[in-house]
């Protein structure tokens, strides 16, 4: 195995983007590669070729775009035995760098999530720890959680920096490059973020999403006082940036898409029997100012607006909502019908967020103390119902949330909380890198303290996931016949489970011998099972049976999308009742498309063995065999 060896890679979404441009342009195309010339002519006048440009740019900008799309080499390992219902739930939390995770999720989660909501760190000039390096950001990852020696604090992003601008966004480019793969077609991304960045965000939100997707800059009163330390203006408030990956659907079902201050519909007190359904009455006058006229209607009644307003309808409308029935004439007073079924109900949802909605920080600080109880271990956590309130304008009671900046875990407190209210369905994914908490930073003593009071380590990631447990339970405990999905499954950031093919030239025989066994030891094989599941783009919580065929253990994930054999040892002898055996477990199975069958290289006692097994599945159509 080498390092550009496919089978280690993550999605390679430089090669998927040419194989498009293969199938739209293949003209363009000559001996394999791009011909732009070419390229050029077919686009015609799409193409832009002036030096001046509206744009944002800065230092590193092409290589954080190269950056996303740079394959990852690593894997997410299960951890079990940290997770929550590990066997039933379909909620993740992964422990990792976020960039290396979004390149690893790619292709089991593309085009799948609705609503992604992120809180990344704001640029305040203090723990600034993302520092990507195009060729080691997976070793960067494993710095910074001691896993290999190095300095823990990769950097810390001060004011007087030249790149203090430039860091954050090599920093976040990349990311939600990424991210956008993540959503339907139908999907919204809502991004936190105060002053200092929100003009650069939405430069490279509209470079990436296109400024046409900007639904929306909402401002959120973040502190309940109007005392601030700032000596120009108070700054209380800050921003959430609202994209959708595509806003053409919402011109196709709005109402599907942005949930609007709905009326209720004992709102609606009236119903005819007319089959017309429920309604309620609106006055005829409005304080537009058209022009004032007095309106006789068939039945001889006069009306004319009150003074100070003017009439809501043209005269050829109310004879026409006469004659249809729908002007009730109750108390001698004229008024319009408004059904129910019939209007858009409600107002588009206000840009500036009500704190009775979407609640102060001082309420997230609060939920999280009472949560975890103890005071003072995250800094200004965002509130639940700020979530909720998001998560409501994209409804959707079977969606899958996003969030890969996860910080206290106040996303996945917010979904439990929302599914519990409407009895929905929704899944999140949340990703958080496991920080360790600096012993020389007096904020950080209180999450230090709190990590080994429960036994944990001292990362941000334990707080995430303890936070987890204890708002399932108090779930659980408040109604203990809730049948929602309560749990997570728990996978880190690691190194490919495979061997990387990387020759010592002063001992090449012992690095032969090494490589004999391309799975590293000290890996088990559900490592190896779920490196597959990345690999193939199978749903990381996609059901998992295992059967005894010929005394070894086979796996089948997803009802035979993936059937697997890691056993070590596979004679000559074992081969034809293996295969028969999986055969008839595939038959049953009755997978909806098809199956991929795996096996170890090294597990084949010969090249004979190994030829035979291929034969006999093929035999009995399972054509897709491989080993690793």
């Amino acid at each position: 195995m080498t390092e550009n060896d496919g089978s280690i890679l993550s999605a390679n979404i430089i090669t998927e983007n040419i194989e498009h441009l293969k199938f739209y342009f293949p003209d363009a195309f000559s001996e394999g590669k791009i011909d732009f010339q070419v390229l050029k002519q077919l686009l015609g006048e799409a193409i832009d070729d002036t030096e001046e440009k509206y744009c944002l740019n800065w230092y590193g900008k092409r290589q954080a775009r190269q950056l996303a799309l740079t394959p990852s080499t690593g894997t997410l390992r299960p951890y079990p035995e940290e997770s929550l219902d590990w066997e039933t739930t379909q909620n993740l939390m992964i422990e990792g760098d976020n960039l290396e995770v979004l390149k690893l999720l790619q292709k089991s989660y593309a085009n799948k999530v609705k609503f992604i909501y992120i809180d990344p760190p704001y640029n305040t000039g203090k723990d600034f720890v993302y520092l990507d390096n195009y060729r080691e950001n997976l070793n960067n990852y494993l710095r910074i959680t001691g896993q290999v020696s190095g300095v823990n604090r990769v950097s810390t992003n001060t004011e007087s920096s030249g790149r203090f601008h430039t860091d954050w966004l090599n920093m976040m480019y990349p990311r939600l490059k990424l991210a956008r793969n993540f959503l339907q077609e139908d999907g919204i991304i809502f991004i936190s973020i105060d002053q200092v960045e929100l003009s650069n965000l939405r430069l490279i939100m509209d470079e990436i999403f296109g400024g046409e997707n900007l639904l929306a800059i909402l401002t959120r009163k973040a502190m309940h006082t109007v005392r601030n330390s700032s000596k120009d203006f108070n700054l209380h408030a800050d921003y959430v940036c609202v994209y959708a990956k595509d806003k053409a659907w919402f011109g196709q079902d709005k109402e599907r898409y942005i949930r609007r201050s709905s009326d209720k519909k004992s709102s609606y007190p009236y119903d005819d029997g007319d089959g017309r359904g429920p309604y309620k009455l609106d006055p005829l006058h409005a304080r537009n100012p058209y022009k004032r006229y007095e309106h006789i209607f068939r039945n001889g009644v006069v009306w004319s607006p009150p003074s100070g307003s003017y009439p809501r309808y043209s005269r050829e409308s109310l004879q026409t909502m006469e004659a249809e029935g729908r002007i009730s004439f109750d108390n001698g007073q004229p008024k319009a019908k408004r059904y129910l079924n019939e209007v858009q109900e409600g107002v588009p949802p206000n840009t500036i967020l009500d704190p009775e909605d979407v609640g102060y920080n001082l309420h997230g600080t609060k939920e999280l103390r009472e949560t975890l109880e103890k005071d003072k271990v995250f800094p200004q956590p965002k509130p639940v119902a700020l979530i909720t309130y998001l998560v409501s304008l994209a409804d959707e009671p079977n969606a899958i949330i996003m969030d890969f900046f996860a910080g206290s875990g106040t996303t996945g407190h917010a979904v439990m909380n929302i599914n519990a209210q409407d009895n929905g369905n929704r899944k999140y994914i949340l990703v958080q890198l496991p920080e360790p908490f600096d012993p020389n930073d007096t904020i950080a003593k209180t999450a230090i303290e709190y990590c080994d009071s429960i036994g944990k380590p001292r990362n941000i990631a334990e707080l995430t996931k303890e936070r987890l447990r204890r708002a399932a339970k108090k779930l659980k405990d408040t109604n203990r016949q809730f049948p929602r999905d309560l749990g997570f499954r728990v996978f880190k950031l690691s190194t490919s489970n495979i061997r990387i093919w990387d020759p010592d030239a002063e001992d090449l025989t012992t690095t032969l011998m090494d490589n004999v066994d391309h799975i590293k030891p000290d890996r088990g094989e559900k490592d190896i099972l779920y490196e597959l599941l990345l690999k193939l783009g199978i749903d990381l919580c996609a059901s998992i049976k295992s059967r005894t065929i010929a005394n070894k253990n086979v796996n089948s994930v997803g009802d035979g999308e993936l059937i697997a054999c890691l056993d070590e040892q596979i004679t000559q002898r074992e081969v034809e009742p293996l295969a028969l055996g999986i055969v008839d477990w595939h038959a049953e199975l009755e997978p909806s498309g098809d199956s991929t069958i795996i096996f170890l290289d090294s597990a084949f006692e010969d090249d004979v063995a190994k030829t035979n097994m291929c034969l006999f599945l093929n035999q009995r159509k399972l054509a897709d065999v491989r080993s690793l």
